[in-house]
């Protein structure tokens, strides 16, 4: 961690030309100045948004600096910033920038003094994905909440401004300054493989509350907040990692549903809007991806939805982008389109040399390239970057993973658990009668840094709660050996506690002869809701939204009878033999 005198030294050229506050637009004249002073190298540096491999800005493992010299051509982050002057750098866990609080507030502040130290150094805007639920980068002894469908569930938006405060303080903390959250698409179908339970929910009103809430919650404490995915990635059956997915709405449908919730984004003043990499003709018949569209971005986006923050596009390394163009034209495309950050790219020396390129042709002109600076230094300057761009250990100490945000989180968690059937009121589950349990079912991989596996963590909290409490993991696809020694444990137990995840026929087989022994089964749905539909005859089912900790601690103890199921399903959930039915509506829950 740098001294106190050298992270003054450091930043003094630029604090000296810039004692900038975070009002408006105020301090426009003073980032304009700054802007005409950099070269066109360092401006086109600014707009990208980079991963690079490490621990450490200059000193990471062999085998990061082996990836990285692969991938980007240099050995270390500060090489990167050397090389392409790049405005900000993003986190990934597989990345190995994430490993514990205090290694990553050092790699932000390696990462800040290896920019500031340039000539004309500008501090770098660092991002990471920490939606919490089913995506986070940042992992334990950080705080962990409940995912965005859990929080719709809870339907409290004062939980979800805590969220966001709470999880922005300790982003901050750790020199995280703008985060990739939240989602603000509404998922409206229940087969997208790619948004799911990281939305809210399938009500466009109640997701645009919970969006403005966490956007208040991050924003006031420090964070950029970051709506995704525009116009809307909420009723796709493609995954726009590996495809390129249609979206087939009307422009009216648009109006009332996908756009409700950026609206709202927008009059919380929100800092950046991410795009997405979808087709939706409705909105533009040209065939291109929202993220390379200029009648969506600046048309909709800007001009009718009156948008001036920054525009980042979603990774430029994912399939939907490069569908239709080649890797030098992505960019530039998107900078055309009304793009400010250009997120990942597969190849950063591909990306950089062809937005240079563009601007000496006269394809883009550099003054469409100081527009977006001045939105991403505004962003900057708004997020006290220009005054703090360093962290310290006493902060993360004081912040990161305290006893009363990890509190919180329980709380907030306990008031998500959705309990959708209890035959025979077999809930709560007496520890007199049932005091032998067997979790069995789906260990999908554990969300970022969280303890897992599902049935580890689930059982280890029964038993906390005064069962005897035996994990079996089952697996997302069990076997015929597999189904069969569940059975066979089954015998010994009082209940049954099983964990499903995006059903499938063989998760199915297992429950179903599971209910066969006439033991009391009692099913768990780690991730989609919509489990509960194809298992008829289960007793009593929950629905949890996530396998994290803090989710599986709350159905934990709402199966103990410690604490009551309050959520209810911010989604519909269709009949398995009749889709067009709906089984249980929006709102159902048991007490």
């Amino acid at each position: 961690m740098p001294s106190r005198r050298t992270v003054l030294a450091a930043t003094a050229g630029v604090a000296a030309s810039l004692a900038i506050s975070g009002t408006a637009h105020a301090n426009d004249k003073k980032l304009r100045s700054l802007i005409s002073r950099m070269t066109l190298e360092e401006k086109v540096g600014q707009l990208f948004v980079m991963r690079v491999y490490g621990h450490s800005a200059t000193a990471p493992d062999q085998t990061d600096i082996d990836a990285n010299l692969k991938e980007i051509g240099v050995r270390t982050a500060a090489e990167m910033i050397a090389r392409y002057r790049v405005g900000g750098i993003i986190y990934f866990t597989w990345a190995h920038n994430t490993r514990d609080p205090h290694q990553i507030a050092d790699l932000s502040n390696g990462i800040q003094k290896a920019s500031l130290r340039q000539p004309r150094g500008l501090p770098v805007l660092i991002s990471t994905d920490q939606e919490h639920g089913i995506v986070c980068r940042v992992g334990e002894p950080a705080t962990l909440f409940p995912g965005a469908m859990a929080i719709g569930a809870g339907g409290s938006r004062k939980d979800a401004r805590t969220l966001g405060r709470i999880a922005g303080q300790e982003l901050r903390a750790i020199g995280i300054r703008q985060n990739y959250s939240p989602v603000a698409d509404v998922n409206v179908n229940p087969a997208n493989p790619v948004i799911g339970v990281r939305s809210f929910g399938s009500e466009a009103g109640a997701v645009a509350g919970l969006v403005a809430a966490e956007v208040a919650g991050y924003q006031g404490a420090g964070v950029a907040a970051t709506a995704k995915h525009f116009p809307g990635h909420g009723d796709t059956a493609v995954d726009s990692h590996y495809g390129f997915p249609v979206i087939t709405h009307s422009r009216e449908l648009w109006e009332k549903l996908d756009a409700v919730p950026f609206r709202s984004a927008i009059r919380a003043g929100i800092d950046s809007i991410m795009t997405a990499h979808i087709q939706f003709p409705a909105l533009d018949d040209s065939g291109d991806p929202a993220t390379l569209s200029h009648p969506i971005l600046t048309g909709i986006l800007r001009g009718e939805l009156g948008y001036d923050g920054v525009v980042v596009t979603d990774s430029l390394g994912m399939e939907g982008v490069r569908t239709k163009y080649g890797d030098d034209r992505v960019p530039v495309l998107a900078l055309k389109a009304g793009v400010d950050q250009l997120l990942n790219p597969p190849s950063l020396d591909v990306a950089w040399n062809a937005v240079l390129k563009a601007v000496q042709s006269g394809e883009l002109t550099e003054a469409r390239l100081d527009e977006s600076i001045l939105r991403i230094l505004r962003l900057k300057a708004r997020r006290g970057l220009f005054e703090e761009p360093y962290v310290s250990h006493g902060g993360v100490t004081r912040t990161v993973g305290t006893p009363a945000h990890l509190a919180a989180a329980d709380r907030i968690a306990e008031r998500t658990t959705t309990l959708l059937v209890n035959e025979g009121r077999l809930l709560p589950l007496d520890r007199r009668t049932h005091g032998k349990l067997l979790v069995v079912g789906a260990d999908p991989a554990s969300p970022s840094g969280t303890t897992g596996p599902p049935t580890g963590v689930l059982a280890a909290a029964l038993t906390e709660l005064g069962f005897t409490a035996t994990a079996l993991p089952t697996g997302t696809a069990p076997s015929a050996a597999t189904v069969a020694q569940a059975v066979a444990a089954a015998q010994d137990a009082d209940a049954v506690i099983v964990g499903t995840y995006n059903i499938t026929a063989a998760q199915k087989t297992l429950v179903e002869r599971l209910v066969a022994t006439g033991r009391p089964v009692v099913a768990v749905a780690i991730r989609n809701p919509y489990d509960v539909a194809q298992l008829p005859t289960v007793p009593a089912y929950l629905a949890a939204y996530s396998w994290t900790d803090v989710e599986l601690r709350a159905a934990a103890r709402v199966i103990a009878g410690q604490a009551a199921p309050r959520g209810r399903l911010p989604v519909p959930v269709q009949r398995a033999d009749d889709p067009a039915k709906v089984l249980y509506p929006v709102g159902y829950g048991l007490s």
